[in-house]
């Protein structure tokens, strides 16, 4: 009898160690496989993200999260402001990033591989918790004025994979450095993407005239056009 109790807790002490190995196996698979979750991050990065952010939303009399967002970044100028309010009320400039590394010249991105930023009125289609960049929002260009546009002029590919990301170097995305990246990445995940706009401007419109340049596409008129308006309500 004494013998059967010894076989019973040796059994269980064989199965607990099975089990515990198999949850350690089980979290080291899923670390190279699916890697940090949007979730992750935030318990990760939000708390001292909250406390740098808080008193630049209480200075602008901002509820946060805010009930919508927009991120207006600014070619010439390389920086990115960021404007929010609550509901039924005006937007408010937050703060601002300078933007630490880009490429191209003033002008829409046309095609892939000719290294420029887009400009135009996006959306964010996702956020990134796994980026080489340290963090990244995913762009959706090209938008439907951009594919409208190439398909007129016949370009099959206008290019993709546009982000606002971590890091100091960019090719064709904008590169934030990775403090204010964490930041971008809270309040977008915080807010809802699909509460969120992206305004990406080849000049400040509020400050600058349109840049004159002969070899832009005609259809870029209009696409100032809608730039400008959209800047026209985030005035300091």
């Amino acid at each position: 009898m004494k013998r059967i109790y010894i076989f019973t807790f040796l059994l269980g002490i064989l199965a607990f160690t099975l089990l515990f190995v198999m949850k350690i196996k089980h979290k080291i698979i899923n670390s190279f496989t699916s890697g940090y979750s949007v979730t992750d991050r935030i318990e990760q990065y939000g708390s001292k993200v909250h406390v740098r952010l808080r008193p630049h939303f209480e200075s602008a009399g901002v509820n946060y999260p805010p009930d919508e967002v927009i991120l207006v970044g600014l070619k010439q100028e390389k920086m990115l402001e960021v404007w929010a309010r609550n509901r039924n009320t005006d937007f408010k400039k937050i703060r601002e990033y300078p933007i630490l590394g880009s490429s191209g010249v003033l002008g829409p991105k046309l095609r892939e591989g000719d290294k420029q930023v887009p400009e135009g009125i996006y959306r964010i289609e996702s956020l990134n918790p796994n980026s080489r960049f340290h963090l990244s929002l995913r762009l959706n260009y090209p938008n439907e004025f951009d594919l409208q546009h190439a398909e007129a002029e016949g370009r099959t590919q206008p290019g993709g994979d546009i982000m606002i990301h971590g890091s100091s170097v960019s090719v064709g995305c904008l590169a934030m450095g990775n403090e204010a990246i964490e930041e971008l990445f809270v309040i977008a995940a915080e807010t809802g993407i699909k509460n969120i706009k992206v305004v990406l401007a080849p000049v400040d419109f509020r400050k600058t005239e349109t840049p004159q340049n002969d070899t832009l596409p005609i259809w870029t008129n209009e696409l100032y056009s809608q730039i400008r308006e959209e800047l026209r309500q985030l005035e300091p």
